[in-house]
């Protein structure tokens, strides 16, 4: 049985543009595909389907460096965005 995704955008037209960040960060082009290319980067064991045999320390070392990594990139372009409003 599939998990539905429990996350909640505040502003649902987001949507796209977070999963074009997702995959920028991941280095694919597709957003669905993220998880697994990060997943590969940092050794976890990440398949389609069940994944119930990874730890939780797997989960989060492949949730924790997408998520971090797409906060950094949020943070990146808004420090442009205002040095661009500065001058």
């Amino acid at each position: 049985m599939a998990r539905r995704n429990r996350n909640k955008i505040l502003v649902p037209e987001a949507r796209q543009g977070l999963d074009q960040l997702k995959a920028k960060v991941a280095g694919t082009s597709d957003p669905e595909r993220a998880k697994f290319e990060i997943a590969e980067e940092v050794g976890v064991p990440l398949k389609e389907g069940y994944n119930g045999k990874l730890t939780s320390e797997e989960a989060g070392k492949v949730g924790g460096r997408l998520g971090g990594n797409m906060v950094k990139e949020l943070v990146k372009m808004a420090q442009e965005n205002l040095s661009e409003k500065q001058q």
